[in-house]
């Protein structure tokens, strides 16, 4: 038989790849969609959408139920919904906590639990790591969040991992980057003009995960994975500033890019203005104070080995591939 898949915030810039990817694996495939979220990469035929209310918990139960006939379920479920930037912090919990939590107890009141549950959270869960032998985080690495993000990200693992009978995989993700997505095509529309701005003078290590290959390690996951457990997610080295900047400006064909090393109290003296702004305006600035502690961190580097052994992880996409292919995206649909 056919296995069922529902992609939770399946209109995000992940979402859409993880609808591609199940469609791709001949899994009947349902997005969950906000009635405002964008559609524009969720264009096949195949998909069958559900509307989720959150900010109304009562309507989950009766719209799952609708969805599916009674004694019917999906047998996997990635929940891909969360919030990266707010202009009220509250927001981190409620969006990235309360909707997870409001999820779980409709999942179990309608029986719909699934074979696999997999949890999209962030490596920011786990707060700063050692920066001074710059040892990568691994599977034994003790959480210790030190942003509003991360503090919500860990609070619903914990709910997670506190919930009987759920049979959850954690996802703890680190830089996603990949076609039309909106933070790194910022760094690179600055390099493209002649700039690469970076926080402090010290070493700084950085891990990214190309879209794809995410993706493609959600179902691998769900397939082969045990259950309750949290893998780390990135591709298996890291880079520093300089790298990145030099991958960048080649594709880019930027001969002379001038690094814009910042100090810190700079940077973070312009996050509270910025986050201030935000305010005013009502939308949420990619730079605030929270951002400020993650562009500060030190030491972003991962041991994949967990997610390697258990269900045979191995990124196909380095830094250099993934650059070239965001890039020529960006380029096709004039937005470089």
């Amino acid at each position: 038989m056919i296995k069922r898949v529902l992609i939770i915030g399946a209109g995000g810039f992940v979402g859409g790849f993880i609808v591609e990817e199940s469609l791709k694996r001949g899994f009947e495939t349902w997005a969950a969609v906000r009635r405002s979220t964008s559609r524009e990469f969720l264009q096949d035929d195949r998909i069958n959408f559900i509307e989720l209310d959150f900010n109304n918990p009562e309507s989950l139960s009766q719209t799952l139920n609708e969805a599916l006939p009674q004694g019917e379920k999906w047998d996997y479920i990635i929940y891909n919904l969360g919030a990266t930037k707010c202009t009220n912090f509250a927001d981190f919990n409620r969006i990235n906590y309360d909707y997870l939590r409001s999820f779980t107890d409709a999942l179990f009141e309608t029986e719909k639990v699934p074979d696999k549950f997999l949890y999209m959270s962030s490596l920011s869960a786990l707060g700063p790591g050692d920066e001074k032998d710059y040892t990568a985080f691994n599977s034994d690495s003790i959480p210790s969040p030190n942003t509003k993000y991360g503090a919500s990200k860990l609070k619903a693992e914990m709910h997670l991992t506190m919930t009987p009978k759920l049979p959850y995989i954690i996802f703890r993700a680190t830089g996603i980057y990949g076609p039309h997505e909106k933070d790194y095509f910022m760094m690179f529309k600055s390099i493209k003009s002649g700039f690469d701005f970076s926080v402090g003078m010290r070493k700084q290590l950085l891990s990214f995960i190309y879209v794809q290959d995410l993706v493609e390690a959600m179902f691998e996951a769900i397939d082969k994975a045990p259950t309750g457990k949290t893998y780390l997610i990135a591709e298996d080295r890291s880079y520093t500033q300089k790298e990145f900047r030099q991958i960048a400006a080649a594709e880019l064909g930027k001969k002379v890019v001038i690094p814009m090393n910042m100090p810190i109290w700079a940077v973070y003296l312009v996050s509270v203005i910025a986050e201030k702004w935000g305010v005013i305006r009502m939308k949420p600035s990619t730079l605030n104070r929270d951002k400020f502690n993650i562009m500060k961190q030190r030491n972003w580097s991962v041991d994949i080995s967990e997610a390697r052994k258990d269900f045979g992880f191995a990124p196909k996409v380095d830094l250099k591939e993934g650059v070239k292919r965001s890039i020529r995206w960006y380029k096709e649909n004039n937005w470089l």
